[in-house]
């Protein structure tokens, strides 16, 4: 069974490219949120095997998305996407318990590396 994956974006331009690239390295994608909260309240409705955030959305960014569901999920998988210049966010997204982080714009093989590395295929 195909492993399930939750992408929280703000650009849907940006969650389509993930979803394709996803959808291609053979994972589901269980939903899609645009802002933080929404983020929040469908990974605890989809129970995904991991999240994909984006560190810079509306209502709630990255870092508060991260602490609210490992507050919950401690062993939540959750993925950083950060644009470059961000480092400062990385650290604090690992330090918060994020797995690991991809840098946009999404380069294909590393996306699914990186996924891989965390939850398998």
């Amino acid at each position: 069974m195909a492993k399930r994956i939750l992408i929280a974006d703000d650009a849907s331009f940006m969650r389509m490219m993930l979803k394709n690239i996803l959808v291609g390295g053979g994972y589901e994608v269980a939903g899609e949120a645009a802002n933080g909260r929404e983020a929040i309240q469908k990974y605890k409705e989809l129970k995904p095997d991991m999240l994909i955030s984006d560190m810079v959305m509306p209502e709630m960014g990255g870092i508060d998305v991260l602490k609210n569901v490992i507050a919950e999920f401690p062993n939540a998988n959750i993925l950083i996407c950060s644009a470059i210049g961000q480092q400062a966010l990385v650290i604090e997204a690992i330090q918060a318990g994020a797995k690991d982080y991809i840098v946009k714009p999404f380069e294909q093989s590393n996306v699914l590396e990186t996924v891989s590395k965390i939850i398998g295929n």
